[in-house]
């Protein structure tokens, strides 16, 4: 038994060339398996999660009043307020809850500001055509 597990242990014997004189072993051969391993390790875990973050810091650099939010615990609100480090959440009629930027998990729908700026804008719309509709049937 030990004849079996000692060379194993020991390493594999050293190669002989065509002449007995022993082969030195290639560095290339043995350091590829371990460069392989980096690489998927990084294109598999180190790359999708600085992606992730990034996209996590840009979403909580861009939060303002009036976004749908779910925070990490699980808790919708709408933002009331927003200030350096932390955001006011509104989670019902008079509850408001305040909570670090870092712990909002996801953004549902942004603000109703800017949903009311397009309404806004097709209203304005709206009106200029009437107003332009008055102008052409009182020039007729």
């Amino acid at each position: 038994m030990n004849t079996f597990i000692l060379p194993l242990l020991m390493g594999a014997q050293q190669a002989v060339g065509p002449d007995g004189a022993p082969v030195e072993p290639n560095l290339l051969g043995s350091l590829l398996p371990f460069a392989a391993i980096i690489l998927i390790f990084y294109f598999l875990l180190i790359r999708p999660q600085s992606k992730k973050r990034k996209e996590t810091e840009k979403m909580i650099a861009a939060l303002k009043k009036g976004d749908k939010i779910v925070t990490i615990g699980g808790l919708y609100g709408t933002i009331q307020s927003v200030k350096e480090t932390t955001v006011i959440i509104k989670a019902d009629d008079n509850v408001k809850l305040e909570f670090l930027r870092s712990a909002i998990s996801s953004v549902i729908s942004q603000s109703a500001a800017k949903e009311e700026k397009v309404e806004d804008k097709s209203e304005e719309e709206k009106e200029e055509k009437e107003e332009e509709e008055k102008t052409e049937n009182n020039n007729e």
